[in-house]
């Protein structure tokens, strides 16, 4: 009688493929110096220490307290800026005290829209004409500085090419164009517009230039080994690495776009901010150009603002 033995079969656990986190791009840093042929690349500033953070589920007190360490110190900066503008007032005798300045400010914001004419216009209109130029100029810049600093992160020869004319003419004050623009366009608002197109263009170029070649060799390797062809490669894999170091250079255009502007209309004349303080000056209402000065500030403030909330929406650190 033959035994019959039946195995079982083991059984053999086989464990899941890890599942790969997507690969990352190193976030931009903070670039001065020139590096990998880009001269003068400039990236983000120094972080601002974080403010304290309130719990969801923290008692009343702590939020009060977090809430307070948030809004006074501030506030003490506030008091100390007008309390010395106070006595810097009342020493010199020239300069208006914030009484004198709220009190202008009150009668001058209470119709900011006025028009009397093409050259009396309220401040409401000369800080729109002023951001329009920014505008147009600088998007001007961004539709050229873009595209040029992917072709000169991406093609060491281009980066070659225009290295020494970047270098040359990068460290040239804007308004040294303004004769320039003068002189080719034969009116001072497109002469202005030439202005910040080309104290815009530099930030971008550079900054871009500097994310596409830090895009990590793997990602360009893998695209060669599929055929990718070049639009794919730099809409797929460029574009998105470098967009945070894009909207860096677009930040930092964007500041000194509203810097130049300024200054630009002051000697082109027309309606804008910057005509706007001189006229102002010509009258001699120091008061109002205390008023601009603020008006100039905040909406610098605001339009870095934006672009911060922008950056920090396609900001890799925050995923």
């Amino acid at each position: 009688m033959s035994t019959v033995l039946a195995f079982k079969p083991t059984e053999v656990a086989m464990a899941a493929p890890e599942a790969k986190s997507p690969a990352r791009v190193a976030p931009p840093v903070a670039v001065t110096g020139p590096r990998s042929g880009i001269p003068g690349a400039q990236s983000e500033s120094a972080p601002s220490p974080d403010l304290p953070s309130v719990a969801p589920g923290a008692p009343a007190g702590e939020k009060l307290r977090d809430a307070l360490r948030i809004v006074i110190p501030p506030l003490f900066g506030i008091a100390l800026m007008v309390g010395i503008w106070a006595l810097v007032a009342i020493k010199s005798g020239n300069i208006p005290g914030p009484d004198k300045t709220w009190a202008a400010a009150v009668k001058l914001f209470a119709d900011p829209f006025y028009q009397n004419g093409p050259n009396d216009q309220g401040i409401g209109w000369n800080v729109l004409s002023s951001l329009k130029r920014v505008g147009i100029g600088f998007g001007f810049a961004a539709a050229v500085g873009i595209p040029m600093g992917f072709l000169l992160g991406r093609f060491a020869f281009m980066n070659r090419m225009f290295e020494p004319i970047i270098s040359l003419l990068r460290p040239v004050s804007p308004l040294a164009w303004l004769p320039i623009g003068l002189l080719v366009f034969q009116k001072a608002d497109p002469a202005a517009t030439w202005t910040i197109f080309i104290c815009s263009i530099w930030p971008m170029i550079l900054n871009t230039a500097q994310g596409v070649q830090r895009v990590p060799q793997d990602y360009l390797n893998v695209a060669r080994v599929l055929g990718l062809p070049e639009t794919k490669i730099i809409t797929r894999i460029l574009f998105p690495a470098v967009l945070p170091y894009m909207l860096t250079g677009i930040r930092l255009s964007i500041g000194t776009a509203w810097l130049v502007i300024v200054a630009a209309e002051m000697l082109t004349g027309g309606v804008g901010i910057g005509f706007w303080v001189w006229d102002e000056w010509n009258n001699l209402k120091v008061e109002h150009i205390v008023i601009a000065i603020f008006v100039i500030g905040i909406v610098g403030l605001a339009l870095e603002t934006m672009l911060l909330m922008l950056a920090k929406r396609f900001s890799y650190e925050s995923r």
